[in-house]
């Protein structure tokens, strides 16, 4: 899935960037870096359990039929 690997590198580039900007003690930049690494995450693990639970739901749906026939 390409959105997984568009929000988790997303939240690595802000992840070094929140560390940067902490090293260098830039308190607003910190603040703005650190948000957008928490929604990147947020929205990574999303994509990914969508990723994962998708292909399960699948196999369940093919089991269920191949039982019934």
């Amino acid at each position: 899935m390409k959105s997984h690997k568009y929000w988790s590198i997303g939240a690595l580039v802000s992840m070094i960037g929140t560390c940067y900007t902490g090293y260098k003690n830039m308190k607003s930049a910190h603040k703005y870096c650190a948000f957008s690494s928490l929604i990147c995450m947020a929205m990574a693990i999303y994509s990914g359990h969508k990723m994962i639970s998708g292909k399960s739901r699948k196999k369940k749906e093919t089991a269920a039929e191949e039982s019934t026939e």
